[in-house]
């Protein structure tokens, strides 16, 4: 069997079980599947407007190229995996697919003859799993939260079976593994993937990893979580992307051969920062991601840049000058991979078109500064706001994306909007 994967606006995988004796059917005609699939709620449920408006007609859906991989599975490899991306009936690219938003973005840099060089940091906890009956919440509050132990190699040594399986699934599906850190909140964990000049390639590889991040931890008795503040007070898991732009010869076009970087460098830092708050809802999509926005805990809170500080949202990290490039510090892990790259890419891109100039670099705490800039939205709702009211990024994403999206934060936000927390409960009834 095959599973044929694409990932909805959430970044949550959809497709089916196939056999794999379909691949070339699919191949040459395509795989059905509603376009409203990949405008799902994170709970995966239809957005009415959406599926409602047009009788809910079907999308495309191709093989991308090279992407058919064995899957290690706790049976051995017997199955395989293969990624999809979705066309409209004339197979043009259907635009609500965000593989294609990214694949747009990569397009565009292309024609100048450039070709963005991106790396990615991908944090994650790994959490108790909860007994029968018992809910997640309640298994962690179990856990020892006191302390992150960073970068210790007795938490290594702990999870040694879990991880260990988990490099032999990255080797199995030829994914790149640079190794494993401790992180600073307790159960949080860093995975490095390595720098490539294919984004389109880096993209399905971190959509790869997370799904078999999941799936390993739990055939090893534990949650494996994306969600940007599972636990309160603790730094929240992250998804940074280091990117810089390469000529065809392969010269960095950031480079100047000094520390401060090229023009081009400055232009691509001040556009990141002027598109970054109508972005916030690709980099923060969910309800939870703007807990993470706290001073101190290792999380950007203004449009800042500066070099090597990491209370920054945009940090230059030190290196030698052939490799200096930007590090984007706001994405929380459970963001869309496709939908990140596209942003900073479009920032990146805004940038240098417009040959903008950057506000002065911050030296030291950021967060103990008065930043004069744009503030960051601090809720989803602040969030899904400025991205409706975003004129420049919309011309970047496209109508039909922006349209597809807006439906589905819209929906999520109005869920949690209703909810009581027991936080609520707890403070308002004993008053």
């Amino acid at each position: 069997m095959v599973e044929a994967l694409i990932t909805d606006c959430n970044g949550i995988a959809r497709g089916k079980w196939l056999p794999v004796q379909k691949l070339d059917s699919i191949e040459k005609q395509g795989l059905k599947l509603p376009k409203s699939a990949l405008g799902l709620d994170v709970w995966g449920r239809d957005i009415p407007e959406l599926a409602h408006s047009n009788g809910d007609i079907d999308g495309y859906c191709h093989l991308v190229e090279g992407s058919l991989r064995p899957l290690l599975t706790e049976r051995g490899v017997d199955q395989a995996q293969v990624l999809l991306t979705m066309f409209d009936k004339d197979k043009s690219p259907y635009m609500g697919d965000p593989r294609q938003v990214l694949q747009a973005l990569v397009n565009r840099f292309s024609e100048k003859s450039l070709r963005p060089c991106m790396a990615v940091e991908l944090e994650f906890s790994l959490l108790p799993k909860p007994e029968t009956n018992e809910s997640i919440g309640s298994a962690l509050k179990n856990q020892n939260t006191v302390g992150g132990n960073l970068y210790a190699l007795s938490e290594l040594d702990y999870h040694g079976p879990l991880l260990e399986a988990l490099r032999q699934a990255f080797k199995t599906q030829d994914l790149p593994y640079e190794g494993i850190i401790k992180e600073s909140a307790p159960s949080q964990f860093e995975i490095n993937v390595a720098h490539s000049n294919d984004t389109m390639l880096l993209a399905d590889q971190v959509i790869r990893m997370q799904r078999t991040i999941r799936s390993v931890a739990a055939r090893h008795g534990f949650v494996a979580s994306f969600m940007p503040k599972p636990i309160d007070d603790e730094a929240g898991n992250g998804l940074h992307v280091h990117c810089s732009l390469l000529e065809e010869n392969g010269v960095n076009v950031f480079d100047n051969g000094g520390e401060e970087g090229s023009d081009l460098l400055g232009y691509a830092v001040a556009g990141c920062l002027e598109l970054l708050p109508a972005s916030m809802l690709l980099f923060a999509p969910s309800f939870n991601a703007y807990r993470r926005f706290q001073p101190g805990n290792h999380a950007p809170t203004e449009s800042a840049w500066g070099y090597d500080n990491r209370t920054t949202a945009i940090r230059i990290p030190e290196s030698p000058p052939s490799a200096r490039r930007i590090e984007h510090r706001v994405a929380g892990a459970d963001a869309n991979p496709y939908l990140v790259l596209a942003a900073v890419l479009a920032g990146i891109w805004h940038g240098i078109e417009g040959k903008l100039t950057p506000p002065p670099a911050i030296e030291g705490n950021a967060w103990d500064q008065d930043i004069k800039a744009t503030p960051l939205p601090t809720t989803m709702d602040q969030a899904i706001d400025a991205f409706d009211e975003a004129q420049t990024l919309s011309e970047y994403l496209t109508t039909e994306f922006k349209t597809l999206f807006l439906a589905t934060k819209k929906q999520e936000w109005s869920e949690f909007a209703r909810h009581v927390t027991e936080f609520e409960l707890e403070t308002y009834l004993r008053m």
